[in-house]
């Protein structure tokens, strides 16, 4: 539960600033929703048949939000030992590149949840890598893992790499299936049957695409 909370603060915390907290009190609001979330057991009684966990977490944080309206939240700042590592410099840094949308802070909670999905599989696929010694063809790759993004040609990067243009094409692939599953792994943690992976990449997939 740690680790997915790690993955969503983002999101949420953009959910909540979005709803036009100040950045002290949406990192407040953030890091409370959280440790009401891990010390309190919050989900103790989901049922993950009846709803993917993200909507489940969206419907959550709403429900603390009014919760959390009348009350005074000032005394808090500093209150306690945060329960969940929080760069709240990172964040607001992150939120200021954020381009200016019209979209309801419900939709750009989703957008960056598929965002943050796939910034979270490309990681592992990095630390995957550099594990193996491998961390320069990563970083000479990564460009042509997703799409076309690299300007250079398989022969290129074939010759800085010391491969050939065959062989670069086989990895590229290689990579490429790779990463896809461990799209659906991070996907995997959030809902409770195989199809329901399915359906959620394609949603992340429609998600990206609006």
């Amino acid at each position: 539960l740690e680790r997915l909370c790690q993955s969503y603060w983002y999101p949420l915390y953009v959910y909540i600033r979005r709803q036009g907290y100040s950045p002290e009190d949406g990192q407040d609001l953030t890091q409370s929703f959280f440790e009401r979330v891990l010390e309190r057991a919050y989900f103790s009684g989901l049922d993950r048949s009846k709803g993917r966990f993200r909507a489940f977490l969206l419907a959550s944080l709403k429900h603390f939000l009014a919760d959390e309206r009348d009350r005074q939240r000032a005394a808090k700042r500093g209150g306690g030992k945060p329960v969940l590592s929080l760069d709240a410099f990172l964040a607001e840094e992150r939120y200021a590149l954020e381009p200016v949308d019209t979209a309801s802070p419900d939709k750009l909670y989703e957008r960056q949840w598929a965002l943050t999905t796939l910034e979270r599989a490309m990681d592992r696929l990095r630390q995957e890598f550099v594990e193996a010694g491998k961390g320069r063809v990563f970083e000479e790759l990564q460009g042509s893992i997703v799409g076309n993004k690299s300007n250079e040609t398989y022969a290129e990067l074939g010759r800085r790499l010391g491969r050939s243009e065959s062989a670069i094409k086989a990895t590229v692939a290689r990579v490429r299936e790779r990463y896809h599953d461990l799209i659906r792994e991070e996907i995997a943690q959030t809902v409770s049957t195989v199809a329901e992976i399915d359906d959620e990449i394609r949603y992340l997939l429609a998600v990206l695409g609006s």
